[in-house]
C-alpha cells in the first residue's frame, strides 16, 4: 500500500512539474514566426525577456535598432553545445559585422535564462535591460517600435560562422505588431 501511495504521489508531482514547465513556457506576451525562426518576448518593467529558436543546430541571434544594416545594433547570440547554452552580448561595429561589447570596453548586460537543442531546433532564452548603462547598448523602446534583426547560423556551435538566414522587421514590443523593415 505504501508503494502505491508513493507512486501516486510521485505521479502527482510529475504532473505539477509539467504544469510548472508549461507556465514558464507561456510567459511571453508576443511571438513572431519568420521562416524557420521564432522570436517571443515580454516587456517586464525595464527588462526585456526573450525566447528565440530556429531550425538549426548552430547559433540563433537577435539584434535591435541598427543605424544602417548591422551597424550600431545591440546583438544577443546563443548556441547550445553538449547540453550547455552559451550567449554573447555584441555590438554592430560596421554594416556587416559585430563584436563583443567587452572587446570595445563595454559590459555583458544579458542574463542567460536557459537553452536547449532538440530535434534540430536550437532555443535560447535570456533577459536584458531595455536601457543599460553600457555605451555599446542602444536603448530599446519597450512601449513602441524597434527594428529587430533575426538570424541563425547552421552546422557549428560557434559565433564565427555566418548566418544561413536573416531578416529585418519593425516590431512594436508593446502591441506585438510587426512588418518587414525596408
Amino acid at each position: 500500500m505504501r508503494a502505491k501511495a508513493w507512486c501516486g504521489a510521485l505521479a502527482g508531482m510529475g504532473m505539477m512539474l509539467l504544469t510548472a514547465s508549461a507556465v514558464v513556457a507561456a510567459q511571453y506576451d508576443h511571438e513572431i514566426k519568420e521562416q524557420k525562426m521564432t522570436f517571443a518576448w515580454k516587456v517586464d518593467g525595464n527588462t526585456l525577456a526573450v525566447k528565440m529558436s530556429a531550425q538549426t543546430e548552430g547559433w540563433v541571434g537577435v539584434g535591435f535598432n541598427p543605424s544602417k544594416e548591422m551597424k550600431d545594433a545591440n546583438y544577443v547570440l546563443g548556441y547550445v553545445k553538449d547540453g550547455k547554452a552559451t550567449i554573447t552580448d555584441e555590438f554592430g561595429d560596421s554594416e556587416t559585422s559585430h563584436v563583443s561589447d567587452e572587446s570595445r570596453g563595454g559590459s555583458n548586460d544579458v542574463t542567460l535564462v536557459g537553452g536547449s537543442e532538440s530535434g534540430g531546433v536550437t532555443t535560447i532564452e535570456f533577459t536584458m535591460p531595455l536601457k543599460s548603462a553600457d555605451k555599446q547598448d542602444g536603448a530599446i523602446d519597450g512601449g513602441g517600435e524597434n527594428v529587430v534583426l533575426l538570424a541563425y547560423g547552421g552546422g557549428r556551435d560557434s559565433f564565427k560562422t555566418k548566418h544561413n538566414y536573416r531578416t529585418a522587421l519593425k516590431v512594436n514590443l508593446a502591441t506585438g505588431s510587426s512588418q518587414k523593415a525596408k
